[in-house]
């Protein structure tokens, strides 16, 4: 029986990419099994009865705004975008002339970003009437 070598640099991320994928698996069978058991299937009767003397409940789709998405997408891109300028500020005098004209190049198209979701309207909260 020959010894095995893992001597490969890779092998330790193989493992944990297996050992995670596992528990990932493990973590939502379990808990989809575990909702199954707990939850109460008769709400549906519950949220369609009359409460007081209140108006019947109708049913409405439910129905997100898409600015609500578009608002958190600009949020995080800018966010990410204003993170990646920290290094360079801490870095500008090992930057040198190099490092501030890439940084200007960054500030040119987070402009161009800003300007253009600005005139498609993305920056505006619309009003549902």
């Amino acid at each position: 029986m020959t010894h095995m070598e893992f001597a490969h640099p890779y092998f330790g991320a193989f493992v944990m990419f297996i050992v995670t994928f596992g528990a990932f698996g493990a973590t939502v069978w379990l808990a989809r099994y575990v909702s199954r058991k707990i939850a109460r299937l008769d709400t549906e009767k519950l949220k369609t009865t009359l409460y007081e003397c209140g108006p019947e409940v109708t049913k409405q789709p439910n129905t997100i705004s898409t600015q609500f998405y578009l608002t958190a997408l600009l949020f995080i891109l800018f966010d990410v975008e204003i993170i990646f300028m920290f290094p360079w500020a801490i870095n500008f005098k090992l930057l040198g002339w190099f490092g501030f004209i890439e940084m200007i190049l960054f500030f040119t198209l987070l402009a161009i970003g800003f300007l253009y979701a600005w005139k498609k309207g993305a920056l505006e909260w619309h009003s549902i009437k």
